[in-house]
């Protein structure tokens, strides 16, 4: 476990390395482009050194200030932006993003709101996709792979940047001169290159789960053909296209034999049933960072600890759900107050042995996936929606649905189950919100989540600020509105 560990911190000190010398979107444009050429053939000459740029791309999501895992992580961030956290901290960017009072010209905040991390990873990515397109040293079954995972997190990728910033720059080439005068393309087209991309990976992804080397493996730590679905499965949601969402997310259910729902306190374990990705730590002598970040061994607002959840997530729970009393824990140092923090990643000491990994993608969500797009009209319909519901809730210990049987009410119930099922996990809430038309009523009305967090919500708040220092840099990049 400890040696997976190793390897993935040299894959991530040769993404650096490669990024170094090929350069990002935006930051290096006075490399010379011969120079890229010899170090992009030296790269790709051999099955070892091309999977290690893929190994370090996860690596990297799992480092400090990654998308995955930690106080930066897009399921911090943006809990702090909906409803699902408390602040405690004065550190200006988590007080910016609990407040919705983000500023395009902020420095150092989440590595410029995530923009620079998605876009340098962007262009790993399509050097992966150039570099493996020329090579002859990579042998036909890992360079299969490695493109299927290059073009699964492409998709990836930008479909996290098309929800956070709306209309974004789709890069799809390492070509320098072209990036750096790049400009928004319309959200719609962006989808069309994810679905494309997701397409193209699950077709040529293993259905097994494979390392470095291409040999099957037991960890969930590489994208396979399930991921792929998994991904398509939510984008297609996103879209509005129900018959495809439900058509991907029942491919994955229907594998009953590497798939299945895990009990509570199994979820996120290291390659449980459940686990459809995950990445795995990379901080030396820790499990996650969610854990050491999140678990309180001091009140909020001491030492490291920022953050709580908020009431209002606690609150939704119903009586005897079985994720609040596995997933939720809180601290007191005097019997009377207590403070509550998420508990789905266990082991925050250090020096323990690896047991957590960090959760991208699960079944559960694909069964939540399946009843939306069936209450929306997928073949099933609301009783298939509901049943599909009740899964999820049988899991967690409570009685099946007994609400009206009508398509918003099952929506709604959905909604809800969505709220307590995946709260922190990657910023569901905020995207659940803004995508069902909810972001506002439930940010800004009377009483509202925003004013409660001290701010002032604004529509346009939806959308986060593009960096100043990239407007500055690409005169073609237009800032989303309010942040003029």
């Amino acid at each position: 476990m400890r040696s997976r560990i190793i390897q993935k911190v040299n894959g991530f000190v040769a993404l650096l390395s490669l990024s170094a010398i090929l350069g990002g979107c935006k930051k290096f444009v006075e490399i010379d482009p011969p120079a890229n050429q010899i170090t992009a053939a030296t790269t790709y000459s051999n099955n070892t050194s091309a999977a290690a740029v893929m190994t370090g791309m996860y690596s990297n999501m799992m480092a400090n200030a990654g998308l995955s895992d930690g106080n930066n992580s897009i399921g911090y961030l943006q809990g702090l932006a909906a409803d699902e956290l408390t602040n405690y901290s004065n550190v200006p960017n988590l007080v910016q993003f609990y407040q919705n009072a983000l500023s395009s010209s902020t420095s150092g905040a989440s590595n410029a709101y995530y923009w620079a991390e998605i876009y340098n990873e962007l262009h790993i990515a399509n050097a992966v996709l150039e570099g493996l397109a020329t090579t002859s040293g990579v042998s036909p079954t890992i360079k299969q792979q490695l493109i299927g995972e290059a073009k699964f997190m492409r998709g990836f990728l930008h479909f996290y940047a098309v929800n956070l910033y709306g209309d974004i720059p789709l890069i799809t080439s390492t070509n320098y001169l072209t990036n750096n005068s790049t400009h928004r393309i319309q959200s719609t087209i962006v989808y069309q290159q994810i679905i494309q991309d997701l397409k193209d990976a699950e077709s040529v992804l293993s259905t097994n789960y494979l390392d470095a080397n291409g040999s099957t493996t037991e960890d969930r730590i590489r994208p396979n053909k399930a991921a792929a679905a998994a991904l398509l499965a939510r984008v297609y949601l996103y879209n509005g296209d129900w018959a495809n969402a439900a058509l991907q997310a029942s491919s994955v259910i229907a594998q009953a034999g590497v798939y299945s729902l895990d009990s509570v306190d199994q979820v996120f374990l290291a390659n449980s049933t459940e686990a459809i990705w995950q990445l795995e730590p990379v901080s030396p002598g820790y499990n996650t960072q969610d854990a050491y970040n999140y678990v309180l061994q001091g009140p909020p607002g001491s030492g490291i600890y920022a953050v709580t959840l908020s009431t209002y997530l606690l609150s939704s729970f119903e009586k005897g759900d079985e994720r609040y009393s596995n997933w939720i824990s809180a601290y007191t140092d005097d019997s009377v107050n207590f403070y509550y923090y998420p508990n789905k990643y266990k082991v925050y000491l250090q020096n323990e042995p690896v047991t957590e990994y960090a959760m991208v993608l699960r079944l559960s969500e694909q069964y939540l996936i399946r009843a939306e797009a069936e209450a929306e009209g997928a073949a099933g319909g609301v009783n298939a929606a509901i049943a599909d519901l009740n899964v999820i809730r049988g899991r967690a210990g409570l009685a099946d649905y007994s609400g009206p049987v009508s398509k918003d009410s099952v929506l709604a119930a959905i909604l809800h189950e969505r709220q307590v099922e995946l709260f922190t996990e990657w910023g569901h809430r905020w995207f659940d919100l803004k995508r069902t038309g909810n972001l506002n009523s439930v940010m800004g009305m009377p009483g509202n989540v925003c004013a409660d967090k001290g701010g002032t919500w604004n529509p346009d708040w939806a959308l986060l600020p593009i960096p100043l220092s990239d407007l500055q840099v690409d005169p073609n990049l237009k800032q989303n509105p309010g942040y003029q």
